[in-house]
């Protein structure tokens, strides 16, 4: 699913009420209440949240291939009990769940790079646009 698909999934098509508001968003936009209407975005945060994604998938990988290294031998020292079969059931479970949770942060990491991305090159667009727009009532220009 695109970024677009999911703006849209989260927020609704547009000129409809959105699906999803901001908290400091007035309920009656005629009401005054609200957000100032100066809305910055930074891609630090979706930077750093990548980087925690991705963190977390190198620590899943780490702790998963010490979990199998910590059931070497174990068959072969406890032949013949009905444990290790139970004991094998229960490493390769633990095995699926970490590689899904490795293979999801590094999705997500990828996602969320992607949106610091697109948020910082938006960001840069509209202030490009702004360049060389005269306030009304200064001399200078706006950058």
């Amino acid at each position: 699913m695109s970024q677009s698909e999911r703006w849209h999934e989260m927020f609704g098509p547009v000129g409809e009420e959105p699906a999803m508001r901001l908290a400091s968003a007035a309920s009656d936009p005629g009401a005054g209440e609200g957000g100032t209407g100066a809305l910055k975005h930074s891609k630090g945060p979706w930077t750093s949240a990548a980087g925690t994604a991705g963190d977390l998938r190198t620590r899943t990988e780490t702790s998963r291939s010490a979990l199998g290294r910590g059931h070497e031998g174990v068959e072969a020292g406890a032949a013949g009990l009905s444990s290790v079969t139970a004991l094998k059931g229960v490493l390769r479970s633990w095995e699926d769940r970490l590689q899904g949770v490795r293979d999801e942060c590094d999705q997500l990491k990828g996602a969320l790079l992607g949106v610091a991305k697109e948020m910082g090159e938006t960001e840069t667009a509209v202030e490009r646009s702004f360049t060389g727009v005269r306030v009304s009532g200064t001399t200078d220009e706006r950058r």
